[in-house]
């Protein structure tokens, strides 16, 4: 609508309003990420992509989470899918664009001083956390080990306890060269 009759100004879920990822003290130093409402109201959808994944439907899935990722671009969790499934078939290129597209949705609610943890134990905080280790097996499959490490050390000072498997990726890429 214009700005003419009926347009309050307000902005819809989604496509604007509070559609920033925030990050809110849940703890003594711990945090958690607030995911923006358009995420929140497709809790559902997402649930059902879950189960189309366990089900082995990854064309439908990714259907789906294109969908989702078209009425709502901060769907960090639906970028962090799509990578992973990329990259498990290979399309190294895709896997990245969507898996720096989490990673820097992530980042975007921490600042450059942050220094509390993000626990992965929090249900809110795991899409990121995940996005940054597939963004790790990303890289070392583009070569780029140093930027590997770079996401791997922010990995490591959010959540040291994170049953994420980083430094496992690391070893088997083997040595820098």
């Amino acid at each position: 609508m214009g700005a003419g009759k009926g347009n309050t100004g307000k902005r819809r879920a989604g496509r604007g309003g509070r559609t920033k990822i925030k990050a809110r003290r849940a703890a003594r130093g711990e945090y958690e990420l607030v995911h923006p409402p358009c995420v929140q109201q497709r809790a559902l959808d997402m649930e059902e992509v879950r189960a189309v994944l366990e089900a082995g439907e990854v064309d439908v899935a990714e259907d789906e989470l294109r969908w989702l990722l078209d009425g709502c671009s901060m769907f960090l969790e639906a970028h962090q899918l799509l990578g992973r499934l990329a990259l498990a078939r290979g399309d190294v290129e895709l896997a990245h664009a969507h898996l720096r597209r989490a990673w820097d949705l992530g980042m975007a609610a921490l600042s450059r001083s942050f220094s509390g943890r993000l626990p992965y134990a929090r249900r809110a905080n795991r899409p990121f956390l995940e996005a940054g280790r597939e963004l790790v097996r990303c890289l070392l499959a583009r070569g780029d080990r140093d930027a590997a490490l770079e996401v791997a050390r922010r990995l490591w000072s959010l959540d040291p306890d994170a049953p994420l498997g980083v430094e496992q990726l690391l070893a088997e890429a083997g040595p820098p060269q």
